[in-house]
């Protein structure tokens, strides 16, 4: 009789079975320490070592090193401050970044510092909507973020378009307060550079404090915020923005802009009241045609000596009537002091904010972490949203200043896929660390230059 032969014992349905023993040097994020490069080309960590209140606690991490560990965490695909448990367990990576990653508590203590009661202390009773004054560190937050977007910005770029617009984030917190379309949450303001893709500001809001309070203070700071070369401003607006000392403001300035008008019983008057011959065509769409025409009108609250704004009024004329329709034109307006502009392109450059705006606000809450609160204090998830912001522009600097052009619009999940996820194998010698990845040649091409030219970038920056 033969020896019987061994069974073998099946574990899934794929022919391979998954063994446990010693762990390799290897790493299954081996693109991800270009996030925290990125950072370093910039100065973001010694710009947040001098920024960030003192912990209470001297030992352990800096307050810099847990800001790059939360930015990296969320670059990564973590919404939750446990998720860093995830990245702590990929020792290969740990030993890429130089040391170990802070715990969740650790992070959850670093956030929890930006929440300050007394903020709140002068809330007037009868105030439901309110948006209180921000702590000392998260004004610390905001100038990390401002030297992020001078030191990220490209140079020559004199021109700054300022897209401002809120977003509704529903949280199911015990104190979170309801939206004016019933989702109880938040409804932080962002205001992004257009040109650049980075956000110069944003303003943390409960869910009852509509985006038409006061969004002066928002964009007051955005315009602030740009770097000092720039010397052409403009701004982008929807009706939230419709605010007669906000328009004061950016005609006082001399600020460009065109904002969504409030559509009141006399603006539609004017709108209805204008000529067949007045109109000019704008689009022929599949169901609709477009016209402009301008329109003679004063709000008003709008200063009898100061100069007459220009209104242009937008007219949707329905091609085909469909179910529950009727083929009643509807009508819009958009205000601006841009007279020297052409109507037909005035619209059509208001309308491109909604390709910056709406992508930044997707991806902010899709594809970071910005869609999930991690605390029922407000202080918290302000400071959680802003260091999203700061991501959004570190990934932004990242693919404009060292990836390959065709990764200039990628998406988070793009690079996750294509770069940060790379499996590498470590390996040390003559006391040096080297990671193998495994990808196609060409793209380990791309990694290596992205390092360099973020080495170079640090370089020049200290040279300067």
């Amino acid at each position: 009789m033969g020896v019987p032969s061994r069974k073998r014992v099946r574990q899934g349905i794929l022919p391979f079975v998954i063994e446990l023993g010693e762990r390799e040097d290897v790493t299954a994020r081996a693109g991800l320490p270009l996030v925290v490069e990125t950072m370093r080309a910039l100065g973001v960590d010694a710009v947040a070592q001098a920024a960030l209140p003192a912990p209470r606690r001297r030992r352990g991490f800096t307050p810099a090193q847990k800001l790059e560990a939360l930015v990296m965490l969320l670059a990564a695909g973590g919404d939750r401050l446990e998720d860093i448990r995830i990245l702590s367990e990929d020792e290969g990576l740990e030993r890429l970044l130089g040391g170990p990653l802070p715990s969740p508590d650790a992070l959850l203590d670093f956030l929890g510092q930006f929440h300050d009661p007394a903020c709140w202390a002068d809330r007037p009773p009868e105030k439901k909507a309110y948006v209180p004054p921000e702590s000392v560190g998260l004004r610390a937050l905001e100038v990390i973020n401002r030297e992020l977007v001078a030191r990220g910005a490209a140079c020559m770029t004199t021109r700054a378009t300022i897209d401002h617009d809120g977003t509704i984030i529903a949280a199911h917190k015990r104190d979170a307060k309801r939206a004016y379309e019933g989702t109880r949450g938040y409804q932080p303001l962002v205001a992004v550079w257009a040109e650049e893709q980075l956000i110069v500001a944003d303003e943390f809001r409960d869910g009852n404090v509509a985006g038409g309070e006061d969004p002066l203070s928002s964009a007051k700071r955005a315009m602030e915020n740009l770097p000092p070369w720039v010397k052409e401003r403009y701004f982008r607006g929807d009706s939230a923005s419709y605010y007669a000392p906000l328009l004061k403001y950016l005609v006082a300035e001399g600020i460009g802009f065109s904002i969504s008008a409030d559509m009141t019983k006399e603006l539609r008057g004017c709108c209805l009241a204008v000529p067949p011959e007045g109109w000019v065509a704008l689009e022929n769409r599949v169901s609709e045609q477009v016209d402009v025409a301008e329109v003679e009108f004063t709000p008003g609250d709008w200063p009898k000596d100061a100069l007459p704004l220009r209104y242009v009024a937008v007219r949707f004329t329905p091609l085909q009537a469909e179910l529950f329709e009727t083929m009643t034109p509807r009508h819009l307006a958009i205000v601006s002091n841009r007279a020297k502009v052409d109507a037909g392109a005035l619209v059509r450059w208001h309308w491109e904010k909604a390709g910056t705006i709406e992508h930044v606000h997707r991806v902010m809450k899709d594809e970071l972490g910005a869609g999930v609160m991690p605390s029922g204090r407000f202080g918290v998830n302000a400071a959680w949203f802003r260091i999203n912001a700061l991501t959004f522009n570190v990934l932004t600097v990242l693919k404009r200043r060292a990836l390959p052009e065709r990764l200039r619009e990628a998406r988070p999940k793009r690079l996750r896929f294509e770069l940060f996820t790379l499996p590498g194998k470590l390996s040390v010698h003559q006391n040096r660390l080297s990671v193998r990845p495994s990808a196609r040649e060409e793209r380990l091409g791309e990694l290596v230059e992205a390092r360099g030219r973020l080495l170079a970038l640090r370089q020049a920056r200290r040279a300067g």
